[in-house]
């Protein structure tokens, strides 16, 4: 033992060290210094200590100083040390976050970590460091689209109110159809999902062609009616429209949610509204269909059926649909708007703002 060193270790100071020692949760480095202390109260020499401890004579000198100073607590808690490498300064992070919003050089799109520590100088973990912190992403992207609908408030109010206090004695339903959909064989089978891995399927399809589905969600009770066919012009979009007229019971009024697809606007769909006055067509804002609540059954179904899906033949594809929507009905769920039609008006007038102020748009 060095000169000097002399160590004293109460009752209560060493029920605790040989309770971290005895712990098999105790950290290693806590479970040796403990022992240096023990060993050094029980008379130990410091080569005595090195060999029961397994560490160096300077691990032993530091950690019996530091006993000493700060006692159990201290062997407990590691002082903190300076970085070995300098933090970065203010202006480079200034400079990085005013690089970051503005264009990338050459013919690229955005910033990426590498292309920043090349233009600032600095490493790209740095360059990640500081986006974390002030809550840059350059790489991702979010898409949008603002209505140029000059009626777009009124309508949004239009809809909002059937949503939240639809008519007595009526029924209202979100229509749209969902076209394109394909029946996807892949080349091969895919492999089931297991612990550490995913479920897989091939990234090359055989497509035996497409269907269209025609669906009319009532927000009322959240019950669905749908049909695929082959096409969505105005003749099929009238077929469903007799469908839904058949479904609904007599003396319900029935308003209709549905965008502005061409189909939906043409001369026979109006004579046909003529012939049918029981049913009113409430359209949604140009480039706003996602406030149409069907869409949301819509993602449903891609979601959770159709993305995954193996479809050997057309009619298998229009059979899975048709089990998707059977098992939607047997447990509905009615539909429920939250936003404020105030705040989504004050947002796309907001969005206007930005666009002119950025880019002088009209």
């Amino acid at each position: 033992m060095r000169t000097g060193i002399v160590i004293e270790v109460s009752a209560t100071d060493r029920s605790r060290l040989e309770a971290v020692v005895a712990d098999r949760n105790s950290p290693q480095k806590h479970v040796w210094r403990a022992q240096i202390v023990l060993l050094t109260a029980a008379g130990c020499g410091t080569n005595e200590i090195m060999r029961q401890a397994g560490v160096a004579k300077t691990a032993v000198w530091r950690w019996q100083e530091r006993f000493m100073q700060a006692g159990v607590d201290g062997l407990l808690r590691d002082k903190t040390r300076p970085s070995r490498i300098p933090p970065l300064g203010e202006e480079v992070t200034a400079r990085v976050v005013a690089l970051t919003v503005t264009d990338p050089p050459g013919e690229t799109t955005h910033w990426t970590a590498a292309a920043m520590a090349k233009a600032a100088g600095i490493s790209p973990s740095s360059v990640r460091r500081i986006w974390r912190s002030h809550g840059l992403q350059p790489h991702r992207v979010r898409q949008f689209k603002l209505s140029n609908d000059p009626q777009f408030a009124a309508k949004v109010r239009d809809i909002v109110g059937l949503y939240v206090d639809p008519p007595a004695h009526a029924v209202v339903l979100s229509l749209d159809e969902k076209s394109q959909i394909q029946a996807l064989d892949r080349t091969q089978p895919g492999l089931p999902l297991k612990t550490g891995r995913c479920g897989t399927m091939t990234h090359d399809y055989k497509r035996n062609g497409t269907t269209t589905l025609f669906a009319a969600l009532n927000v009322l009770d959240g019950q669905v009616i749908g049909r695929c066919m082959q096409r969505h012009r105005h003749q099929e979009f009238i077929r469903f429209l007799n469908t839904v007229e058949a479904e609904v019971p007599a003396g319900k009024l029935i308003h209709v949610i549905l965008d502005n697809y061409a189909a939906h606007k043409h001369p026979k769909v109006i004579q046909w509204l003529a012939r049918h006055p029981r049913w009113t067509f409430h359209f949604t804002p140009t480039s706003a269909s996602w406030i149409n609540a069907v869409e949301g059954f819509f993602a449903k179904l891609t979601k959770r059926r159709l993305k995954r899906g193996v479809f050997h033949s057309l009619v298998a594809l229009q059979a899975a649909i048709n089990r998707f929507l059977a098992d939607t009905n047997n447990n509905p769920r009615p539909f429920r708007w939250t936003k404020d039609p105030d705040k989504i008006i004050a947002a796309v007038k907001r969005g206007y703002q930005t666009l002119e102020e950025v880019a002088g748009f009209v």
